[in-house]
């Protein structure tokens, strides 16, 4: 068998590059058997690509008739062994075939119809009606941090920019990032306790109750740095998450909400279609 395969895969690369261009009289010339079930030469033709060597091909194509053989013998075995599932299997498989029916249709109407322009009225009124629904389950900081290398020669000034907070100073920290060796500037957005002390592992030796206090300040040193990181607000957990920090999530269940809605419209008209047609009844 394996020299069989090797020698068909080695025809195949040797005859041109348009090997899988087959002649209509060719069409169903079989290259492999397991019973009375047949692969022809023509199964293979999406097999190979272009851009793979003819080592490759030879390796893909033993594979792909390797596999087949044995899928077959297991159809078969199975077929044998599991006679009296059969119409069970017939069963799921109609079933498959009509829910894959009607979940294509229901996609394509979804990618046709939904609206999928959300407005901030829009995310606002969701939040509101729906805040309880966010509660924190971890801490989330407001914060800037920056950490300072041993080998940085003014590390007073940029200690300096970073304790002063102001917009103008932390600009010019900014633009002197390449003198960091890392640095979180941006006191708008909300970051999870749990994802900066992954980040600056240092801090997860700081107490948690007195790193996480509104308009606090830590200082950490190591090896390898000066750390810094002034804690702007906390909310604690059991509180509301900010609406801001859940916007993206507002946006997937409104429009899961659309979509719901959506669909159930369908349904209810297509029923009501079908039944002033009279093309249902109940008995």
């Amino acid at each position: 068998m394996n020299k069989f395969i090797i020698g068909f895969a080695v025809i195949l690369l040797t005859t041109s590059c348009k090997y899988f261009t087959v002649k209509s009289d060719e069409s169903k010339k079989a290259i492999a058997r397991v019973n009375s079930v047949y692969l022809y030469k023509e199964d293979l033709q999406n097999i190979i690509t272009k851009d793979v060597t003819k080592q490759d091909s030879v390796l893909l194509v033993k594979n792909y008739i390797k596999n087949w053989i044995k899928h077959q013998l297991l159809l078969e075995k199975a077929k044998i062994n599991l006679d009296d599932q059969s119409k069970e299997f017939d069963q799921l498989v109609k079933k498959y075939k009509e829910d894959l029916f009607i979940n294509s249709y229901k996609e394509a109407v979804v990618t046709e119809y939904l609206n999928k322009e959300i407005t901030n009225e829009d995310i606002e009124k969701f939040y509101n009606e729906n805040n309880q629904e966010f509660i924190l389950n971890e801490e989330l900081l407001k914060l800037r941090y920056i950490k300072i290398g041993k080998d940085i020669t003014n590390p007073n000034q940029l200690t300096s920019l970073f304790k002063s907070g102001k917009k103008e100073d932390l600009d010019k920290l900014e633009k002197k990032g390449l003198n960091l060796n890392s640095y979180h500037l941006d006191e708008t957005v909300w970051v999870k306790y749990s994802e900066f002390v992954n980040k600056v592992p240092v801090f997860k030796n700081v107490d948690k109750d007195a790193l996480l206090k509104n308009n606090s300040f830590v200082q950490k040193e190591d090896s390898l740095g000066v750390y810094l990181v002034a804690i702007k607000q906390v909310l604690r957990r059991n509180e509301i998450a900010p609406k801001s920090y859940i916007t993206p999530t507002i946006k997937q269940m409104i429009l899961h909400q659309r979509k719901l809605l959506l669909l159930r419209n369908i349904e209810e008209t297509l029923i009501d279609d079908a039944n002033k047609k009279q093309q249902f009844e109940i008995y």
